[in-house]
């Protein structure tokens, strides 16, 4: 069998090293003393809550299909049914079904409901009437939707959603690597809203369009570990990587035990792109400063447990977003508890939600110590959702440079960082850095990484 040394013990490297199990003998190396990335599950108040990510992609197959893989899949469940919601204009306001990424597939439907002005929603509705070619090479999203939907429809429209899940700005996210489906509708030309329809028409339904997992998604990682079969070695950070005279790659680590010093055929790096970058400096420059360009936003999760009994209010639904455009610090909020059952079961007495705070560059406001955190958070979903009163528990969770920013051209900087990469005989990258930032995503980087190798 050949040897491989998976670098980064996030769900990427995971799934990476399960891809390999039988045909390679497998060691991961992780700096952090658990493995799973932002898959986490910790308590707070007793009750498990993640702490990262708290559900995988159900509209593309790989995350589900390695949960059921390594056992999980009895435990996969869907949200409770809850339209989404945006907090905006001093008020929740639900947006009509049949959205795609906060585009309205039927405009009209956002009558009445206040998330837009009547000159914003007349000039949505006007989107089929204008002209348009096909689009070529890479834009913003908003510099593309601005001219399509106005700047209003994108600030309280689109923007929440991509602060969700990018953290970003769609004044800087690129339109193919952040919304690849808004992207291929664009490069056929015509009208964005009524392409959306018909793709929405004629695709299956889904039940939901995510789904978790019993007891946390902070499982999955650990079931995947174990279902590989691979050597993991947590408290253990790669230094640096070398090529012998053999033609194996070398990588030097450093553990709470002293150095250590690892060989093997092929080496997979499932690491965010600047420490990607940092091992490939040597070997492969032209990489290196491709994967040190990518911008990296951090952020922080403020998971809250309230006694449902000395609670003046419970808020309704699934959660919020929240527009950067209306001044607020949390930029989202999930009630966890009305949002998955098994959560409400496990602990009928509490009441578990949890905000994030973080855009790219708004970095400054995660500078403030946990207890102001929390107070911020508490404050605004007093205004938004009303006085809950105080959290029994409560923990902030960092994620320091934790999601990349697709900027525009991304695309194309991934191309170059493969063919770079390509010219190193045994070496892989995968992870959030190059494909989508979900789980899925992540997933299937991993595993086609794993089966470049192979092949």
């Amino acid at each position: 069998m050949r040897s491989v040394i998976v670098i980064g013990g996030g769900i990427s490297g995971l799934a990476a090293a399960w891809q390999l199990r039988g045909r390679a003998d497998v060691t991961v190396l992780e700096s952090d003393p658990r493995i799973g990335g932002k898959l986490r599950t910790s308590s707070v108040a007793g009750i498990p809550v993640d702490e990262g990510a708290e559900s995988i992609m159900a509209l593309r197959p790989e995350a589900v299909e390695l949960a059921q893989e390594v056992g999980l899949g009895a435990d996969l469940c869907d949200p409770s049914s809850a339209p989404t919601t945006v907090w905006t204009h001093s008020a929740l306001r639900p947006m009509p079904r049949g959205h795609v990424m906060g585009i309205p597939t039927e405009p009209r439907t956002l009558a009445g409901t206040g998330l837009l002005s009547d000159e914003g929603l007349e000039r949505l509705c006007r989107e089929e009437e204008l002209p348009a070619t096909p689009l070529t090479g890479d834009v913003s999203v908003a510099g593309y939707l601005a001219e399509r939907i106005g700047q209003e429809a994108v600030d309280h429209l689109v923007e929440p959603m991509l602060g969700g899940v990018y953290a970003g700005r769609a004044d800087r996210l690129s339109l193919r690597s952040s919304m690849p489906r808004l992207a291929a509708v664009a490069e056929q030309g015509g009208s964005i809203i009524a392409a959306l329809r018909r793709v929405r028409a004629a695709g299956a339904p889904k039940a939901s369009p995510v789904q978790g997992v019993r007891g946390g998604t902070g499982r999955l990682p650990m079931a995947v570990a174990e279902a590989s079969g691979a050597r993991i070695l947590t408290s253990t950070r790669a230094r640096d990587l070398q090529r012998t005279p053999a033609g194996k790659w070398r990588v030097l680590a450093v553990t709470g035990d002293g150095p250590l010093v690892m060989e093997a055929d092929a080496v997979i790096l499932a690491l965010p792109a600047y420490a990607a970058g940092e091992l490939l400096r040597g070997h492969a420059p032209a990489a290196d400063e491709e994967l040190s360009a990518i911008v990296h936003a951090s952020t922080a999760v403020v998971t809250m447990a309230f006694n449902r009994a000395q609670a003046p209010v419970l808020p309704d639904g699934n959660g919020f977003l929240v527009p950067a455009v209306d001044g607020h610090t949390i930029k989202a909020a999930s009630f966890l508890s009305n949002k998955w059952g098994w959560l409400a079961e496990s602990s009928p007495d509490m009441f578990v939600l949890r905000a994030s705070i973080g855009r790219a560059g708004e970095e400054a406001q995660l500078d403030a110590p946990d207890r102001h955190l929390i107070r911020t958070a508490v404050s605004e979903l007093h205004l938004a959702a009303g006085r809950m009163g105080e959290p029994v528990a409560a923990r902030v969770t960092r994620w320091t440079r934790g999601l990349p920013q697709y900027g525009v051209g991304h695309a194309d900087r991934v191309s170059r960082i493969r063919e770079s990469v390509g010219k190193l005989p045994g070496v892989e990258l995968c992870g959030a850095s190059y494909e989508g930032v979900g789980v899925a995503a992540c997933v299937a980087t991993g595993r086609a990484a794993a089966r470049r190798l192979a092949e």
